[in-house]
């Protein structure tokens, strides 16, 4: 029986637009293709040893004969193209509905109701991208103390404000009193994001962002494994998409570089269950920053990370790497796309690699730890008989 799973999360790694994807206006989408040609070819002799060539056409990642791991292309059940719904379908559980989204702003009630909360008027309340908002109104924040609200195309409710102006644990706090007021709007996520700087074209956001997301609106794969005595480790943001539910410990990391070695440390520190991990850094520095070039750079960084991740996991381990949905930096705005995305598996124990075709929803993946621990589930299809 299977003794510990660690589960990555490449956030924004996605490999090709879904067939409703226009719906979303993402046509054409294809994050790592994408990347790729920006970069003029990836190096990823790992991923590629693995199988992502086999999944999809990749600019220097070949496709093998040989691949030494499962490898697969799933795609996106649920409705939306948001963090929060990718994680929870990975989880098993699956959204009919997407988050609503406020492209004009957040309505009048909403506002007020914030307002009346915290003690003061916000800026902004205007769909943008952090870097265009923090040269459009972080000189008035600066001088007014007043915190900046914006959105995206995204079900987000994001809030800027300068370490020095308004401290951190104080920017946590009127998040955190946000959240209480969003959730009966399901309104997916409540974001801290804090900055520094001297002025508009100095401002930066710093690494200390945190999410309050909606807790999960069904049972998901971690609330089974912990209710059977097993351990949930979340790495990086994966405690806050869950809003801390079916987590036994979380490892805080800022940055990929970070996660990965959190991911390590929770492996360590595991004796039986998951290590369920999100790599922040393609989606959130690169992808909606349009920066195709260091996106791949940053997948070559986890590729060259992958060995070590190998070498810590025994007989009775698995090794699943997938992603959330799409952020290609090629295509018009900056916000995520609707894309299918990459399933790797790989154990000591496995003889040769197969395919494992393109899975109907991210839940095969619930499904499958869910067999492979002896827990009941039902959403999903499991591909376990293919790994063992």
């Amino acid at each position: 029986m299977l003794r510990r799973t660690v589960l990555i999360t490449l956030d924004g790694c996605g490999v090709g637009a879904l067939p409703d994807a226009s719906a979303y206006g993402d046509a054409g989408a294809n994050t790592l293709a994408h990347v790729a040609a920006c970069c003029g070819g990836l190096n990823l002799p790992r991923l590629a040893a693995l199988g992502l060539g086999n999944i999809a056409p990749l600019a220097g990642v070949a496709s093998t004969l040989r691949p030494t791991g499962g490898y697969g292309r799933m795609l996106e059940a649920s409705a939306g193209k948001d963090s929060t719904t990718g994680h929870w379908e990975i989880a098993g559980l699956i959204q009919k509905q997407p988050f609503p989204t406020y492209p004009r702003g957040f309505p009048d009630d909403i506002m007020a109701a914030i307002r009346q909360a915290i003690g003061i008027e916000p800026l902004g309340n205007i769909a943008a991208s952090g870097t265009e908002i923090l040269r459009s109104l972080g000189e008035e924040h600066v001088r007014s103390g007043r915190p900046i609200v914006y959105t995206s195309v995204d079900s987000v409710f994001q809030i800027a404000a300068h370490e020095q102006v308004i401290p951190v644990e104080k920017l946590y706090e009127i998040c955190r009193t946000v959240r209480s007021l969003l959730d009966p709007y399901r309104i997916s996520r409540v974001i801290a994001r804090p900055f520094v700087g001297h002025g508009a074209e100095t401002f930066r956001r710093t690494l200390r962002r945190r999410d309050y997301s909606l807790p999960p609106n069904g049972i998901t794969l971690l609330d089974r494994l912990v209710e059977a005595g097993l351990e949930v480790f979340g790495v990086g943001k994966t405690s806050d998409l869950f809003a801390g539910r079916g987590i036994s410990r979380s490892y805080k990391s800022r940055n990929n570089a970070e996660g990965m070695e959190r991911t390590l440390e929770a492996l360590k520190d595991l004796k039986r269950g998951l290590v369920f991990s999100n790599l922040v850094d393609f989606d959130m520095i690169y992808g909606h920053r349009l920066d195709g070039t260091g996106f791949g750079r940053a997948l070559e960084c986890f590729d060259a990370w992958l060995p070590r991740l190998q070498a810590a996991l025994g007989p009775k381990d698995l090794m699943i790497v997938t992603a959330d949905h799409g952020c290609d930096p090629t295509t018009p705005g900056t916000d995520h796309t609707r894309e299918s995305v990459p399933l790797l598996c790989w154990h000591p124990g496995l003889e040769k690699g197969l395919s494992l075709g393109i899975r109907e929803s991210f839940a095969d993946v619930a499904a499958t730890l869910a067999e492979l621990y002896g827990l009941n589930w039902e959403n999903g299809r499991s591909f376990a008989h293919s790994l063992y």
